[in-house]
This record gives C-alpha cells, sequence and structure tokens, in this order.
C-alpha cells in the first residue's frame, strides 16, 4: 500500500478528539526528525542517502498515528525537506570530469554533418562510413546521422515526426487591412455656443409686475383675502408668480398680513421709516407653501371665479437668435 493512501483499511481516519497526549507526542518526534534533517545538511553535497531513507521510513511510522490536520502539516513539511535533500544530493553526484557536455556534443554533432567542412576535417570516428557516405552539399547532412542511428534502432524508419512532416509548410496569418472612416469636417455639426449676451428677456420683468401689484393692491377700498389677490383660477403657475411678487411688498413693508376671523387678510401701507423701527416696529417674514391641491382647496372654499390681478401673456426669451415663449 503506497504512502498517504486514502484507504482506510489502515485505520487512518481524522479525529478531532484525538488523545492530547498522544498528539504532542507526535509533534515532538516530528520536530526531531526535522532538526536531524536539517542537521544532515549540513555536508556541502547534501546528506547522505542512508540518512534520507532513514528519515522517511521513520516518518512512515509516524504518519499511521496522525489523525489532526497539525500533524499532517508537519508530516508533509518534513516531507518535502527529505524531498529538497534529495534534490541537492543528486546533483551533487554529477562529477565534473564525467558530465555530460551538450555544447560540446553539439559541435561533434556539427562537426559529423560537415557543417564545419571548409574549417574542420572529418572526425576520426567516422572509420569506414565517411568513405562511402557523402556529403549532401547543404550546410548539415541530417542523412548521414540517420544513416549512424539506424545501425542502433529497431524501429522502421518513417518520414512524419510529431509534429507532421518536414515538408509542412508554414501557416503565415493574413493581414486584413482595414480602412479608416475618414469623416468630412463639413458635415459635423457643434453644439449651439451661448453666453450670457445671448440670453436675454424683452424686459425686466420681476420689477414691473412687483410695481403692478403695488398699484392694485394700493387701488383696494381696504383689506383683501391673501388667497383671492394672488389666485388665478385659470392658472395655477401665475398664482404661485403672484404671490413670489407679492412676498417683495411685503419684505419691504409695504403690505401687511393679518388674521381675521380666521382669514389671511392683507392691505398696503405706507412703508416705514427707520423712526419706526427704532421706536419698536418689526418686520416679521415666514414661508408659505402653495401647491396645486393648495390652490384648488382655495378656489372651493373662498368661490373665487375671476381673478384680481390680470392675466399677464407669456413672456418671450431669446436663446441665440431665436425666441421661445
Amino acid at each position: 500500500m503506497p504512502r498517504h493512501s486514502l484507504d482506510m483499511a489502515n485505520g487512518m481516519a481524522y479525529d478531532p478528539d484525538q488523545n492530547p497526549e498522544e498528539k504532542r507526542g507526535l509533534r515532538r518526534q516530528y520536530r526531531e526528525l526535522q532538526k536531524a534533517s536539517e542537521d544532515s545538511q549540513t555536508n556541502p553535497n547534501g546528506p547522505e542517502l542512508e540518512q534520507i531513507v532513514a528519515n522517511v521510513t521513520r516518518a512512515d511510522e509516524l504518519f499511521d498515528q496522525v489523525k489532526g490536520t497539525a500533524e499532517a502539516i508537519l508530516d508533509s513539511s518534513l516531507l518535502l525537506q527529505a524531498t529538497q535533500a534529495g534534490v541537492r544530493r543528486a546533483r551533487a553526484m554529477k562529477s565534473g570530469a564525467g558530465a555530460f557536455d551538450v555544447d560540446d556534443f553539439v559541435g561533434r554533432l556539427i562537426t559529423f554533418m560537415g557543417g564545419r567542412k571548409a574549417e574542420a576535417a572529418l572526425p576520426e570516428d567516422s572509420e569506414s562510413e565517411a568513405e562511402d557516405d557523402e556529403y549532401s552539399g547543404g550546410p548539415l547532412d541530417w542523412e548521414r546521422v540517420g544513416r549512424r542511428a539506424l545501425a542502433h534502432s529497431h524501429r522502421v524508419a518513417a518520414m512524419d515526426f510529431m509534429l507532421g512532416p518536414l515538408s509542412i509548410e508554414q501557416k503565415k496569418r493574413a493581414v486584413v487591412k482595414r480602412a479608416k472612416l475618414e469623416k468630412d469636417k463639413r458635415d459635423e455639426k457643434k453644439p449651439q455656443q451661448l453666453t450670457e449676451d445671448d440670453v436675454t428677456r424683452s424686459e425686466n420683468e420681476t420689477t414691473k409686475n412687483v410695481a403692478t401689484l403695488e398699484k392694485i393692491l394700493s387701488n383696494q377700498p381696504g383689506p383683501i383675502n391673501l388667497f383671492k389677490f394672488i389666485v388665478n383660477p385659470n392658472d395655477f403657475g401665475q398664482s404661485v408668480e403672484n404671490l413670489f411678487y407679492l412676498s417683495f411688498l411685503i419684505r419691504d413693508g409695504k403690505c401687511a398680513l393679518e388674521a381675521e376671523e380666521g382669514e389671511p387678510m392683507i392691505y398696503f401701507c405706507d412703508q416705514p421709516s427707520e423712526d419706526d423701527y427704532a421706536q419698536g416696529l418689526k418686520k416679521r417674514q415666514l414661508v408659505m407653501e402653495f401647491d396645486m391641491a393648495t390652490w384648488r382647496r382655495a378656489i372651493e372654499v373662498f368661490n373665487i371665479t375671476e381673478t384680481v390681478i390680470p392675466q399677464r401673456p407669456k413672456s418671450p426669451i431669446r436663446l441665440g437668435s431665436k425666441w421661445y415663449f
């Protein structure tokens, strides 16, 4: 049975409840083997083969008792250490005089095939075949090597190799050049560049409309309901604008807002002076929400059928050379 087999015939199984004393003993013996293996590597040529075999054999005996991951890691580490030691020992077995010199072999092979015909004579090991064989005149005579190799081979000579016949032509990938699509500069359209001077209103609408509301409010005989004054029953957008313009009058103190019997009432008043503010007059402003639901509810509750503030035509706006309404 090979080492580290997963066959359960040897009783090897994972046991998380293994006796702690037994696990500590296994770890101690594995560490002793690792230390012995490290000490044996002080030899420049690597440890002795007998020592490597003995360490692996001892590790096999300890592995029969391994039932946890921590001990299995120690076993793997020891096995890896022994493998590396064996590799170093195998490399050290090569002696400098008896090692196979690839460069020397290639040089002799080239000379044997006539690659250096003009520089060197035929090798001495050509013997009688040198007289019978003739060079093909090419840079390398591979047939000469083939005839020499056939004397030591029982395989039938073939014309193909693992990568196919020698006469196969390498396929070259066709390069397809894609023509670049050249765009006509005259067909390009750039976005319209707008400057501050290009956006022009017909006139300053805010100032004009605030003055209009001031004139209408000043002509009222008395206080008027806020919603009846600003609501346009036919245009929600202009109702919002009316409230916006009215806020300027309240800010400047030209309009006062009071609640009378539960209704918000506004009326025109003279703009306070600095002396009025010095005597304790305070100006208060508030934020009012006015959405479409409030607009519809005001029309229904206060029975608003016509607007106090006349309907304003939509003002044009010029963008570049075009006017928009």
